[in-house]
């Protein structure tokens, strides 16, 4: 079973989306793999991490969607962050962007998700 670590909350701070994770996760060793994935059953953008050569899933839920398309729409910087530590995560404007794309009006991801995708983004 794949670890899961949920963003807490987001905010846009100095031109930087910042996606914040309890700080009971550990970023040390955390190694961004640059892909997404979608989890239409949980309404979940999830960006795949992999720490001590095991995937992690930085889930990323519809509560937090619209700032994620604020983030998009200005091509921000994106953070991980555990209050602690940071690190950056590349490649995710552009994942992200993919899969909204490939999502809108597929139902192969459910009608539930496509139309909370096509609403916010």
């Amino acid at each position: 079973m794949k670890k899961m670590m949920p963003v807490m909350s987001a905010v846009i701070e100095n031109e930087t989306l910042m996606l914040k994770v309890d700080e009971t996760n550990s970023l040390v060793d955390v190694i961004p793999k640059e892909q997404m994935l979608v989890d239409s059953d949980q309404f979940s953008f999830v960006y795949i991490l992999e720490i001590n050569e095991e995937y992690t899933y930085l889930v990323l839920t519809a509560e937090i969607w619209q700032i994620l398309k604020e983030a998009v729409n200005q091509s921000l910087s994106v953070v991980l962050t555990n209050h602690k530590d940071s690190l950056t995560l590349p490649m995710f404007n552009e994942e992200l962007n993919y899969l909204i794309e490939n999502i809108k009006g597929n139902s192969n991801y459910g009608e539930e998700m496509v139309e909370k995708v096509e609403s916010t983004f």
